[in-house]
């Protein structure tokens, strides 16, 4: 069974050996999730990124990245998205290393399906009780779940980029992002979009929510770095 939440969460599985892939697939599906998969670390990046799961099972052996590399892409990029790391290594300093790049969960294989699906029930409902629904700053507040923006009571219009971008900084305060890591948090892994095109976007939240957008207090440029946002 899923959380408590009616809408069916999604779960991105990890992993290079198809049997497994497919067995567990099958079972996440009859326990009522929606399942997504990659086989290998650069198509579990990008879909990581594009989809926004609400968890990930992420296997460590596999091609082109491995789940470490994965892992430590995905917290560089901001993505705080639970991660339950499945290896056939149980050695002490694997599970460490797993850990400390930011695994929420560690699970040597073979492992039992029930213990995986408790970890898995355990990891989310941690992550709902966690996760804050609505961000703010000043007199915006920002329903992450309803994916709506008000400023002083008033709707404020965004395309679902702004939103995403508007969401990422307000989310990360006090931390600065490439404008690299800005495209791929708002469009996604992959998206061959330019510097420009984040300058655009940042100026398009300075006119929205700074109260003198060529004084910005909020969305700060960070010479030769990118941008940072400021509560």
């Amino acid at each position: 069974m899923t959380t408590t939440t009616d809408k069916k969460q999604r779960i991105l599985v990890v992993e290079d050996d198809l049997s497994i892939l497919t067995g567990l697939s099958m079972s996440l599906r009859y326990e009522g999730f929606d399942v997504s998969q990659a086989q290998d670390g650069k198509g579990a990046l990008q879909k990581a990124v594009d989809e926004s799961p609400d968890l990930i099972v992420l296997d460590i052996m596999m091609p082109q990245l491995n789940g470490y590399e994965v892992l430590e892409e995905l917290r560089a990029r901001g993505s705080r998205v639970p991660v339950i790391v499945l290896s056939a290594r149980g050695q002490e300093r694997d599970k460490i290393m797993g850990l400390d790049l930011g695994a929420d969960d560690y699970l040597v294989k073979p492992f039992s399906l029930q213990e995986l699906l408790a970890r898995i029930r355990s990891v989310l409902r941690r992550k709902e009780r966690d996760e804050p629904q609505v961000l703010a700053f000043d007199d915006t507040r920002i329903d992450l779940r309803a994916k709506t923006v008000t400023r002083a009571g008033q709707a404020v219009e965004l395309t679902a980029q702004e939103f995403k971008l508007l969401a990422h900084f307000v989310g990360h305060p006090g931390r600065t992002f490439s404008r690299d890591e800005l495209l791929s948090a708002a469009w996604g892994y992959g998206y061959e979009g330019t510097a420009r095109t984040v300058d655009n976007f940042v100026s398009q939240l300075r006119a929205k929510f700074e109260k003198t957008p060529d004084e910005p207090r909020h969305f700060s440029t960070v010479r030769g770095l990118g941008y940072r946002f400021d509560p």
